[in-house]
């Protein structure tokens, strides 16, 4: 015997055909304006490839930050027990919820010339990270980095720590056993979490254009080409938005089964 499905109420389909259509018509708005006859010459504009390959390289450097930093951040998280760690993955999750030019701002206060850190970076070494490149790549990790320590954080408490005791069991240190067991086990967690923390950074804008500033060829992301087309050319803004809208159902379509998994 079959079993019959559920029907739905008008009181309920309504409103959530109303909420699908508030999602999906801006997207189908954007390709049905978009200049479909000149975009081949529009893509290969000098600007435009300048603000892809910036964007391409930042967000690549701050996922690398972001692995660096952020998946022995989550291991202590998930696997280390130390008073305040509520606390701490509450700290860990901010840049979640805080604005982006929140967030910039409070990298100047910390980074810029005269900040907590960024003085003493400029008088020991040199280093002034406001208004460059690599200003660009500190914002991004600062907001990226979230995405991937809850991925990772999540695959490590769902693998079995018995393979980790096992392996110290057997003479390994915890070095070794992270590198050797652990880091294999969550290895998909890993890399799902990398990619989200790219594409974070790849859209990123509030946090780069307060703390890094809007310059082209070294500081002007997609994001940020996209924001100064909309006064000048709006082609060239809807091209670029494209070329972030392909970029983001890739990021979907890549990480479709981990979800459905989950």
């Amino acid at each position: 015997m079959s079993k019959r499905r559920p029907t739905v109420p008008p009181a309920l389909a309504i409103p959530a055909i109303a909420g699908l259509a508030f999602l999906v018509l801006p997207l189908f708005g954007l390709l049905w304006r978009a200049p479909w006859s000149t975009l081949p010459e529009r893509l290969t504009e000098p600007g435009i490839l300048a603000a892809l390959r910036l964007s391409l390289l930042t967000a690549t450097l701050a996922t690398a930050v972001c692995l660096v930093l952020g998946v022995p951040l989550a291991w202590v998280l998930a696997r280390a027990e130390f008073p305040g760690r509520r606390l701490v993955r509450a700290l860990v999750t901010v840049p979640l919820v805080l604005p982006p030019v929140v967030g910039g701002v409070a990298l100047l206060l910390v980074f810029g010339r005269r900040g907590l850190v960024g003085e003493w970076l400029d008088s020991a070494f040199g280093v002034t990270l406001p208004f460059t490149t690599a200003g660009v790549v500190v914002a991004e990790a600062f907001v990226a980095m979230p995405f991937l320590v809850i991925s990772v954080e999540g695959a490590l408490r769902g693998a079995d720590a018995r393979y980790e005791e096992a392996a110290a069991t057997l003479g390994a240190s915890r070095w070794t056993a992270f590198r050797r067991v652990t880091l294999p086990l969550i290895a998909p967690g890993v890399a799902a979490g990398a990619v989200l923390c790219w594409a974070r950074a790849l859209g990123e804008f509030g946090a780069t254009i307060t703390f890094a500033g809007n310059f082209p060829g070294r500081t002007q992301t997609m994001p940020l080409a996209v924001y100064l087309a909309l006064e000048q050319d709006l082609d060239a803004a809807i091209v670029l938005s494209l070329l972030l809208l392909v970029v983001s159902v890739g990021i979907l379509a890549a990480l479709r089964d981990k979800w459905a998994a989950a």
